[in-house]
């Protein structure tokens, strides 16, 4: 089970909630061009594109099928980060809106250095951190009977749900899985399995999702030298509401174990399928539908994290590709409002807290 204390958020209320309510509004960034940032995937051709004009199509020519698929689509990312000096804190927000999102991707890939690591740091750090004598309003606080379930147990996949003695929101979503239903669980986690040493099934946890308040974290199979890799970033998807926090309220959760799906329906209105794509040495990879195309003003994602310096921080840095295909890098103080058709939230510099956790990356937005 993943060390996933509920951090107190020290974030401006009134900057959030302007977010949520408003309008997006686009600004241009002015970070340099980095030779080393991710390239997009290339993009496959339309069949609708305009013949040539030097090429006139004659009358005769039997008009081409619409492309049911939807085209690639840039999305405003929103920085609303701000300073702390508390490796504990979730201080980092990046929200991502969009006119109209049907589809995109989530992964999580290791960090540029991650076949430099030799020791890895995943302890709680809190040299930095006052949190005072007045409990926050995000702390634990309303009680639960604690219980541990194994929902499903596959070849290659198991799944088990947990409820924790106290947590923050005392929503209890209902959960389906393979037609089993429960539900009331604050931890669902996703166990990659398979053979490894002397043929001994091996259960690596590779993702987790919080129903109670629509937090997610992933990351890929460790790196062949580490014995185990950390979480870092997590993140929502779906309607971003503030309550006290961002958060995603989710109604209900249906997975099916074989297909690898998620299903989830929002209190907002709106369904989403997840698909776990990939689960490999390289990355875990998701694939997001939405069920209609979302169109809310509220962000359909968002990326969060801690960040105090770059050696000490979940995140450090972005990379992107500008809606003309130009790559771009810059630091997380450097950004504010941009477009973007791809973008990776991560880290150059090995970080003394959770060194080993991986970048996040949203692209193949549509």
């Amino acid at each position: 089970m993943p060390s996933r204390q509920i951090r107190p958020l020290r974030l401006i209320p009134a900057l959030l909630c302007s977010l949520l309510t408003a309008t997006a509004v686009a600004q241009s960034p002015t970070s340099p061009t980095s030779p080393t940032s991710p390239t997009s995937p290339t993009s496959p051709t339309s069949p609708t594109s305009p013949t040539s004009p030097t090429s006139p199509t004659s009358p005769t020519s039997p008009t081409p099928l619409a492309s049911t698929d939807p085209v690639p689509a840039a999305v405003e990312v929103r920085n609303l980060t701000t300073p702390t000096t508390c490796a504990e804190e979730d201080n980092v927000s990046f929200a991502l809106s969009a006119p109209s999102i049907q589809r995109f991707r989530v992964e999580a890939l290791h960090p540029a250095y991650i076949g430099k690591i030799r020791k890895d740091s995943s302890a709680p750090d809190f040299s930095g951190c006052n949190f005072g004598d007045t409990p926050h309003p995000t702390d634990p606080r309303h009680t639960f009977k604690p219980r541990k379930v194994r929902l499903y147990d596959g070849k290659d996949l198991a799944i088990v749900g947990i409820t924790f003695d106290s947590f923050w929101r005392p929503q209890r979503v209902p959960v389906t899985v393979g037609g089993r239903k429960d539900g009331g669980f604050h931890l669902i986690q996703f166990f990659d399995k398979r053979k490894g040493p002397k043929g001994k099934v091996v259960e690596t946890e590779v993702l987790v999702l919080y129903p109670s308040d629509g937090y997610w974290r992933a990351k890929p199979l460790p790196a062949a030298h580490l014995p185990d890799n950390a979480y870092g970033s997590s993140f929502l998807m779906g309607p971003v509401q503030q309550d006290l926090r961002p958060i995603v309220d989710i109604a209900h959760i249906d997975i099916d174990p074989r297909q690898r799906t998620i299903g989830l329906r929002f209190t907002a209105g709106g369904e989403a399928q997840v698909a776990i794509r990939e689960i490999s040495r390289t990355r875990t990879a998701l694939d997001v539908a939405f069920h209609p195309p979302y169109r809310a003003q509220a962000p359909f994602a968002m990326l969060r994290s801690m960040y105090v310096t770059e050696d000490n921080a979940d995140m450090s840095r972005v990379s992107w590709q500008d809606p003309a295909g130009q790559a771009r890098d810059a630091t997380v103080a450097e950004v504010s409002t941009w477009q973007a058709g791809d973008v990776r939230f991560g880290r150059t510099v090995p970080s003394r807290h959770n060194t080993s956790a991986p970048d996040i990356r949203f692209s193949d937005f549509r």
